[in-house]
């Protein structure tokens, strides 16, 4: 990855708070770049001495639920990212507000999203919510695919990080924050139905496809849609977003959630998948956009399909959930100190170019090589 650093050029101090899975690979993708000063914020010792000392690493041990400490820590901060479960995000923009640092989160949960919206809309720094993979960088690519098209009847929304080699009775391996998963499989969903938004049941509206010959199922789940369906409200005749799995998942996870009433109990429901499902490095990361409507006066339909592997970043080897997720919010941050998207306000992943995020270092993540395939073709529907 280039740099655009030289030895007299003052790194930008961000901080990022939460050292899992996603937080480990933004740190390394901005420690890389050699272009940033990170400071790794968590609440566990044993997590932060998983990161290798580094000049340009600050680690500081701290529960975001002191407000005071944390209010500290983001003081000179060009920008706090957080990696963090849903359910701190709330707590992290209040510091951002109080501090009066840039704002950026990889959440898919509905409510915070538009608590942040609330933060940002009279904010004097950027506050951009959902900025990962989905909500994220699908909301980029479905918003340049709908630009083209005069008129808009449908548009399907549909991602799935799934192992490469599944090998047991929920076809699936935990790649990603476990409540995350579980958040998205209970919360409703945000849709768009004959004009109206509306909302649908998780796990529901169950479509099978076949992608290269694999079969897949796809299933109604919360979050992924991001701010898409008040952007193109009044402008789509549908919209959704689902979850790409393997065939039978969805079956399952309907019994565990609904019938068990796991839904209810969902520290039991993740202590259980943590300690049952392994994790794998071996997955890949599926992306399948469609849009039909009008374009010079005929029915059309444009689709955009993707699939990314996992890479070494930083000599390591990390997966592709890890590579998408932390290379966009790492683009965004990018793109904002680069003054390529507003630096006030609320801002949407919408309101980026594909073009430019794809340009960025960290968006080229996304960018096929040989082994993967990106394809976006037309025809007459």
């Amino acid at each position: 990855m280039a740099s655009n650093t030289s030895p007299s050029t003052v790194r930008i101090k961000v901080a990022v708070v939460g050292a899992g899975k996603i937080g480990e690979t933004i740190v390394a993708l901005l420690l890389e770049s050699n272009d940033y000063h990170v400071t790794l914020i968590d609440v566990s010792s044993e997590s932060l001495g998983n990161f290798a000392d580094h000049p340009y690493l600050n680690k500081q041990l701290l529960d975001v639920s002191n407000a005071a400490a944390l209010d500290n820590a983001l003081k000179n901060q060009f920008a706090v990212l957080s990696s963090t479960p849903y359910f701190l995000t709330m707590k992290i923009a209040d510091a951002a507000r109080r501090s009066g640092c840039h704002y950026l989160d990889l959440t898919e949960d509905v409510a915070s999203t538009n608590y942040v919206k609330m933060l940002g809309d009279t904010a004097r720094t950027a506050f951009i919510p959902q900025c990962g993979l989905a909500p994220g960088f699908i909301s980029i690519v479905t918003n340049q695919l709908a630009s083209t098209f005069s008129a808009l009847e449908t548009i399907r929304m549909c991602v799935g990080a799934l192992p490469q080699f599944p090998s047991n009775s929920l076809n699936y391996n935990l790649t990603w924050s476990t409540d995350g998963v579980i958040n998205e499989y209970c919360e409703s969903c945000v849709a768009i139905q004959d004009g109206i938004i509306t909302t649908l049941p998780a796990l529901e509206h169950l479509e099978h496809i076949s992608l290269d010959g694999i079969q897949y199922e796809m299933f109604n789940t919360s979050g992924g849609i991001g701010s898409l369906g008040e952007t193109l409200k009044g402008k789509v005749k549908n919209l959704a977003y689902k979850t790409i799995r393997y065939p039978g998942h969805r079956d399952i996870m309907k019994t565990l959630l609904h019938d068990l009433g796991l839904r209810d109990h969902r520290d039991l429901l993740k202590n259980v998948l943590e300690n049952s499902v392994p994790a794998t490095m071996q997955d890949v990361v599926l992306i399948f956009v469609t849009v039909s409507g009008i374009k010079d006066g005929q029915l059309m339909q444009e689709t955009y399909a993707n699939k990314v592997y996992g890479r070494e970043v930083g000599g390591i080897l990390r997966s592709g959930i890890q590579i998408t997720t932390a290379g966009s919010i790492c683009a965004i941050l990018d793109l904002l100190r680069q003054g390529k998207i507003k630096d006030k306000g609320f801002v949407t992943q919408e309101e980026v170019s594909l073009d430019t995020f794809l340009e960025n270092r960290f968006g080229e993540v996304y960018k096929p090589t040989t082994t993967q395939q990106n394809a976006t073709h037309q025809h007459a529907a």
